[in-house]
């Protein structure tokens, strides 16, 4: 993560650009859209400023060590898992509390969710116990007739 921090101003001026999902004074979080835009072009052969000033940024806010970094990650990203490789994947799963409240179908479906998993929770420890007690075999391991 860069040293530098963004002014309120420079946070402002960032949120106008289409390729940025979220900013704060530490960093930014890009958009997918960006990642891919990003990776064809450099793919053609351009560098990382370039790129970036394509696609509406000033470098004199973002600096170029940050775009070289970030298009260093992606292209990493990409060669190891493809397209997919430049997803976020922090959607919903970073473990910070929501600041808002849930609606009563959003409490639902995280209930329902829960009791699915305890229930196979519960169903696989009854096996292991059956196992463990050799009352139970496998499917795997059955001996056929």
């Amino acid at each position: 993560m860069s040293k530098k921090l963004f002014t309120e101003q420079e946070i402002e001026i960032l949120k106008q650009n289409k390729y940025v999902k979220r900013v704060g004074s530490k960093g930014i979080t890009y958009s997918d859209e960006l990642k891919q835009f990003a990776i064809a072009k450099s793919e053609e052969g351009f560098l990382s400023t370039e790129i970036f000033e394509m696609a509406g940024f000033d470098l004199t806010i973002i600096g170029r060590t940050r775009a070289q970094k970030a298009l260093d990650r992606w292209k990493i990203a990409y060669k190891k898992s493809g397209i997919m490789g430049l997803q976020d994947t922090r959607k919903g799963l970073s473990g910070r509390p929501l600041e808002r409240e849930l609606s009563l179908e959003e409490q639902l479906e995280r209930k329902e969710a829960r009791i699915k998993f305890l229930e196979v929770q519960l169903d696989f420890q009854k096996k292991l116990d059956m196992i463990e007690r050799g009352v139970y075999t496998p499917k795997s391991k059955k001996k056929h007739k």
